[in-house]
């Protein structure tokens, strides 16, 4: 399973320049607003080293890794719900994705123009923000006037729906995010189809200069869209040798996956064998039927058990055959709770 993130923000904070750096997609990059039409999409791998170990104890003829989709979204500016500049076009395509990816402006420079003409990104926080906002209202103020005439002709479903989507709204029009809001189980499932874009995780980035790439803030990732464009087009052994000089730990593309992973509770099993070592990510708190319906939907209908084992200790064990010997694979049944780190091979009708 693959999953995707929009990147937004207003034009000319780095966004363009930071998705090439972490797709190594070569696009479109202009010091203007809009120059980005169309939304682009780049897939990532997730660097995983526990994938190549678990290839070379079985010997795998394919590794395949888990993957992100990255939208990058057309810069937004104020009054995008009204139309302004790209406008809803391109809030429309941020509904599709699991999480927003917020990049505001750290850095300084004087030839690359700021559309609000000063460096503030709390204050750039609010715009989008607030777009945001006044995007799902439009989309609650029509969903509500449909309902109202179903709900008076005694549809008890869009009297249900109406009551949803109300609650929402009051809350929107508190200037608060949707994602602030506490919903009942039964009003989550009404409002699901709405994919309101104020009730998605976001993560924030703050594009920084090259000094400031190890910079700690509260509520965001320090990314420096120039250094990881540096490291895109460097060799593996190069990049790993230019992040030590900078003395950074992680890259940022594996800062944003490490935190899009905990922002939206994933986690990764593997499967391993002869033929191929592959990566599946899925929700923590999942049962064994729901990882195996990752793989093939008639693995989950059809679950019978699950043989378990930790990564490493299939890797200390160099394979299923002496974990078994040593009691290490374990039988699993339709209630267990898949682990972060779970090597496991499915027995299905």
């Amino acid at each position: 399973m693959s999953f995707s993130l929009g990147i937004v923000g207003l034009p000319n904070v780095g966004k363009s320049t930071l998705f090439k750096a972490l797709t190594k997609k070569h696009i479109d990059i202009a010091n203007y607003p809009f120059c980005t039409i169309d939304p682009n999409v780049g897939i990532v791998t997730v660097p995983d080293p526990r994938l190549e170990e678990l290839g070379r104890v079985s010997k795998s003829e394919k590794i395949i890794p888990t993957a992100i989709e990255f939208y990058d979204i057309a810069g937004l500016v104020k009054d995008a719900h009204k139309g302004e500049g790209l406008g809803n076009k391109f809030l429309a395509h941020i509904r599709e994705v699991q999480a927003i990816i917020h990049v505001l402006r750290h850095f300084h420079n004087d030839d690359i123009t700021h559309v609000q003409n000063k460096i503030d990104p709390e204050d750039d926080k609010k715009i989008i923000q607030t777009e945001l906002i006044l995007a799902d209202l439009e989309l609650l103020d029509k969903r509500i006037a449909e309902n109202e005439k179903k709900a008076r002709g005694m549809d008890k479903d869009a009297k249900a729906r109406l009551d949803a989507y109300k609650k929402i709204r009051d809350h929107l029009e508190k200037e608060k995010m949707a994602n602030e809001l506490a919903l009942t189980e039964e009003e989550e499932k009404r409002v699901k189809d709405l994919n309101l874009l104020t009730k998605k995780p976001v993560i924030c980035v703050m594009n920084v200069d090259e000094t400031n790439a190890n910079m700690d803030f509260d509520n965001a990732l320090a990314v420096s869209a120039k250094i990881e464009a540096e490291l895109s087009e460097l060799p593996e052994k190069e990049a790993q040798e230019y992040l030590k000089e900078l003395r950074m730990k992680k890259s940022g593309l594996e800062k944003l996956i490490q935190k899009s992973y905990e922002t939206l509770g994933l986690i990764t099993f593997f499967t391993s064998g002869p033929k191929e070592t592959r990566a599946w990510t899925i929700r923590q708190g999942a049962k064994a039927p729901e990882a195996a319906g990752t793989i093939h939907s008639d693995f989950e209908t059809g679950f019978i058990k699950a043989e378990v084992i930790n990564w490493k200790d299939f890797v200390a064990c160099k394979g299923e055959q002496e974990a078994k010997e040593r009691g290490l694979m374990r039988i699993e049944g339709k209630n267990y709770t898949v682990q972060d780190g779970d090597t496991m091979y499915f027995h299905h009708k």
